[in-house]
């Protein structure tokens, strides 16, 4: 080989290890681009080489193609999780829920496609070390020429030395990347972190009181959803907005029909994307919660919950988890008297989606078990909805004969074969996700129709923003509350709290999450 061909292959080395750990987010998909940045730890390895060339050459072959495949990974973990998500990856909480997202992936994808997918993965792997592996001996095998050592050891200082100029000037939009090491060091010093829950204990704030008893319901059966992913982009995007317009209606006027109202408001999530179970938390206890650390540490103090508030007023709290397939540890620290999961309901019509069950069918049947029997205590019931969960569908058809959905056969044909064969775009989420949504609200505004004769409160409350793949970049953590119950002192004690009479709430939010509690506590007391 002519030794100026060295050159060239030294410079195409550099240019593929610099773009595999600079490249961008194809939002809002989990494809990647180009992006025209220098990486600064690219530099600091080609500078360390240049210090020791002659022990280049084995580092190459050896530990270095693994080290620089690991950054290429956390790269791409740093830059697509924002852009599906709206959040940044997190490796102790999310690495503990990949055994859920196995098994959801093994019932709903066939198995070659599983298999082929894995594959696929997996020779992309070989593919980066083995490209990592021949660029990194390229730049070792030029390093054993003096000038070109001189020259990529002058370099390499002169970018680090920008990369520190500029980061310390506080520049905005410098030509440099984020560094991967950057990434992996947030996600140690969480797992530090997460060795003692001092820290965490700490900075747990005050419970509310949760001792009102809720007099001002006068014993109706409450109803708490969790509708997940409902945002407040389906207000702030135009076409969302008018797509659910005649939802919300729907909803209102099934309020009014039943002599009551419906109140709304925005409050702020303490989680976007995913991790609903923070905000499951936070609402129940009062305790704002925004990360695993927090989750477990809350759990750990033995805070006081709505659930178990509710059962000391003579309450029967339940919870309806139709998602539940395992054995649900976080029932007992909430307190409920009774956990309906996935069997405990017994669904047995078509499944749609990943999650199988309908929520219509998951509210009639839990009225069904609970809410007939007389004489018997009033029930709270807790209910985190599974229709609109990502990926939004297929989305099942709405029954309006109630009672027809505990059926085996809850729809007509037609409408069924309609409705599986409508599955969610994965490059473009929209769509089914207002669909999601809309059927949501329609199911809600049915079951308030169903039960227009009992003493019945139904709050209603985003759990978080659905992913960044529909919000787009930069959504607010705000989730809508719409709360239907009969005319009377808590409702105008909630008007007084900021909430308006609809479905369209007020900005800005009337606060997070977490003083809703209180405030819910305070509204229902006599």
């Amino acid at each position: 080989m002519p030794a100026w061909f060295h050159w060239p292959l030294l410079a195409a080395a550099l240019l593929l290890l610099n773009a595999s750990l600079t490249f961008a987010n194809v939002w809002p998909t989990p494809g990647i681009r180009w992006n025209a940045a220098v990486s600064v730890e690219l530099a600091a390895l080609v500078a360390l080489l240049a210090l020791v060339p002659a022990r280049a050459p084995r580092l190459a072959r050896g530990w270095l193609p693994s080290l620089w495949l690991l950054l290429v990974i956390g790269r791409y973990l740093d830059v697509t999780a924002p852009g599906l998500y709206g959040r940044e990856f997190n490796l102790y909480w999310d690495a503990a829920h990949l055994g859920n997202v196995a098994a959801m992936l093994a019932r709903a994808v066939p198995p070659w496609q599983l298999a082929a997918g894995l594959l696929a993965v997996a020779a992309g792997l070989a593919t980066l070390w083995l490209a990592a592996r021949w660029a990194w001996s390229q730049v070792a095998r030029s390093l054993g020429v003096a000038a070109a050592q001189r020259g990529l050891l002058a370099l390499t200082v002169t970018l680090m030395a920008g990369y520190l100029a500029v980061s310390a000037a506080g520049a905005t939009r410098q030509p440099f990347a984020s560094p991967v090491s950057a990434a992996y060091g947030r996600q140690a010093r969480y797992l530090t972190a997460m060795a003692g829950a001092g820290p965490a204990a700490q900075s747990l704030g005050a419970s509310p009181d949760l001792t009102p008893a809720p007099a001002g319901i006068a014993g109706a059966d409450l109803v708490l959803s969790f509708v997940e992913a409902y945002g407040a982009i389906t207000y702030d995007d135009p076409d969302m907005a008018a797509a659910l317009t005649p939802r919300r209606a729907e909803l209102a006027e099934a309020a009014h029909d039943a002599g009551r109202v419906v109140l709304s408001a925005f409050v702020e999530s303490p989680t976007f994307g995913a991790s609903s179970w923070l905000a499951h938390l936070t609402l129940l206890t009062g305790v704002e919660v925004r990360d695993q650390y927090g989750y477990v540490a809350l759990m750990a103090d033995g805070r006081d919950s709505l659930p178990r508030a509710l059962t000391r007023h003579g309450y029967r709290s339940i919870a309806l988890m139709p998602g539940i397939r395992q054995a649900w540890p976080e029932g007992d620290f909430y307190g409920f008297a009774r956990i309906y999961g996935r069997d405990a309901l017994d669904y047995q019509g078509p499944r749609f989606g990943w999650w199988g069950i309908p929520d219509q069918f998951s509210l009639a049947r839990i009225d069904a078990l609970e809410r007939p029997r007389q004489p018997r205590p009033p029930v709270f019931i807790t209910f985190p909805t599974s229709t609109t969960h990502a990926p939004f569908g297929p989305v099942p058809p709405y029954q309006p004969d109630w009672p027809r959905v505990l059926e085996p056969r809850p729809f007509p044909a037609e409408d069924t074969e309609r409705a599986l064969a409508a599955n969610p775009d994965l490059a473009n989420l929209a769509p089914s996700y207002v669909a999601a949504t809309g059927y949501a609200l329609r199911t809600f505004a049915g079951y308030v129709r169903a039960n227009a004769g009992t003493p019945l409160v139904v709050i209603l409350i985003g759990d978080h923003q659905p992913v960044a793949a529909v919000t787009g970049p930069g959504a607010s953590y705000d989730v809508p509350v719409h709360i239907v119950l009969s005319p009377g002192p808590m409702a105008d004690r909630l008007r007084a709290r900021g909430f308006a009479d609809g479905m369209s709430p007020p900005r800005p939010p009337i606060g997070r999450m977490h003083e809703l509690t209180a405030l819910l506590a305070e509204s229902w007391g006599s």
